[in-house]
């Protein structure tokens, strides 16, 4: 799967959301493609907020693994932020990706940076 995310198509997440589960059908079970849709809204809608050019969308599945990164044109690097008890949801994205994924991390690209995760097992 491969996509391109314009930086003001918000609307996109959702639609991005829908690729990786037809993507995954017949690749993974259930529960990895749940947790795959919630971490990619994350990386997805943060590399919407705090960008200026969009996103690229990429997931590969093996019989091993699952792997989706989300590619931006930005080269700062994210910091995982601590969100206090009055900030909702907000801030949480990393938490869940580092929580969820069984592997996940940051690289810099010579354009930008990739987030990327891994989910193991379910016949990705």
């Amino acid at each position: 799967m491969h996509r391109r995310v314009g930086h003001t198509e918000r609307s996109a997440v959702g639609e991005v959301r829908r690729e990786l589960r037809e993507f995954l059908r017949h690749r993974s079970g259930p529960e990895q493609v749940e947790a795959a849709e919630l971490l990619l809204s994350e990386l997805v809608t943060n590399a919407l907020i705090h960008t200026r050019h969009g996103a690229v969308v990429t997931a590969t599945a093996t019989p091993a693994a699952l792997r989706v990164e989300v590619q931006d044109f930005e080269s700062d690097l994210p910091a995982p932020y601590v969100p206090n008890a009055d900030d909702g949801t907000h801030g949480r994205g990393l938490i869940l990706v580092r929580s969820l994924a069984d592997a996940w991390g940051v690289e810099a690209r010579a354009l930008g940076k990739v987030v990327w995760f891994e989910l193991r097992g379910e016949s990705a």
